[in-house]
C-alpha cells in the first residue's frame, strides 16, 4: 500500500533527509586512498547518531554496518570492512539512511577516489545524470513507468545497462514502502504518482551487463560479468509543483 504523507510528515521528512544527505557528504569526504571501508562507515554513524538519530541500515534485515560501501565491480550492499583499503582509481559507493522522528530518509553517491579513469568518470557522469532524469518525469499525474523509462532511455542510450534485480522504492516511516521503483519500464505504466508520495530513485548502473550476483555473505552484489557499476540516489517528495529532492545536505 502506497504512504501519502501530509504536510506535517513530510516536514519530519525533510530532517531525516537532511541528516542522511549530510552524512553521506561527510563520507564522499573520507573516500581517500588510504582509508578502509569500515573507517567510512564509523565517520557515517558517529554523525549519524551525533545528530540524535539512528543508522537506518544498522542491523536491518541483519546488516552488520550503518553505510553500504561498494567499491567498482560492486552494485550495492558492500560491507564495511577494515580489510578493504581504498587505493587511487577506486569508485566507492556509499548508501546511507537516517531514522528520525519516525522517518527514514535514504541516499547515495558514488564517489571518486583520487583521480579515476576516463571510462570510471563517463560512468559516473551518466549515472547521475540519469537520476536527474528520472527526477524529472516524477511528475503528479505520471507513473512509476515514466520515471523507469526516464532512466533506462538514458542510461541505454549511453551504452550501458540497469540494473533490473534491485529497484527504487517508496521511503517514509519504513525504510522500504510501496510502490517499487524500477530503472527501467513502459512509460504510462504503473501506479500513479500522487502529491504526498515520497520515493527513493536510485540508479545502479552497469558498463558491461545488466546481470548481478550476490556474494555468499548474501549482502555484496557484484556485477556478474565483473564490470564497473555505479550508484546514485535520492528521496524525493512528489508535490503538486512538481518533484522536490529531500536529500539536500546543509554542510560544506
Amino acid at each position: 500500500m502506497v504512504v501519502i504523507k501530509s504536510s506535517r510528515e513530510l516536514e519530519k521528512m525533510k530532517e531525516s533527509c537532511r541528516i542522511s544527505a549530510n552524512a553521506l557528504k561527510i563520507a564522499g569526504k573520507a573516500v581517500q586512498p588510504g582509508v578502509s571501508t569500515l573507517e567510512i562507515d564509523t565517520v557515517v554513524r558517529k554523525y549519524i547518531e551525533k545528530a540524535g538519530a539512528t543508522p537506518s541500515f544498522l542491523g536491518y534485515g541483519g546488516f552488520p554496518a550503518s553505510a553500504c560501501i561498494s567499491v567498482n565491480n560492486v552494485v550495492i550492499h558492500g560491507i564495511p570492512s577494515k580489510k578493504q583499503i581504498l587505493k587511487e582509481g577506486d569508485i566507492v559507493s556509499v548508501d546511507v539512511g537516517a531514522f528520525y522522528d519516525g522517518f527514514h530518509g535514504d541516499n547515495a553517491y558514488t564517489f571518486k577516489c583520487g583521480k579515476v579513469s576516463p571510462e570510471a568518470e563517463a560512468l559516473l557522469e551518466a549515472t547521475q545524470n540519469s537520476l536527474f532524469e528520472g527526477i524529472k518525469a516524477a511528475k503528479a499525474g505520471n507513473r512509476i513507468g515514466d520515471i523507469g523509462s526516464a532512466v533506462q532511455r538514458y542510461v541505454e542510450g549511453r551504452s550501458y545497462s540497469v540494473v533490473r534485480d534491485f529497484v527504487g522504492h517508496g521511503v517514509g516511516a519504513k525504510l522500504h514502502e510501496d510502490p517499487s521503483v524500477p530503472n527501467y519500464g513502459t512509460p504510462g505504466r504503473g501506479p500513479r504518482l500522487i502529491p504526498g508520495m515520497t520515493i527513493a530513485i536510485e540508479p545502479m548502473v552497469n558498463i558491461g551487463n545488466y546481470k548481478v550476483r550476490v556474494l555468499p555473505d548474501k549482502w555484496t552484489t557484484v556485477t556478474a560479468d565483473g564490470s564497473l557499476a555505479a550508484h546514485f540516489e535520492h528521496t524525493i517528495a512528489i508535490t503538486a509543483d512538481g518533484p522536490k529532492i529531500l536529500t539536500i545536505p546543509d554542510i560544506e
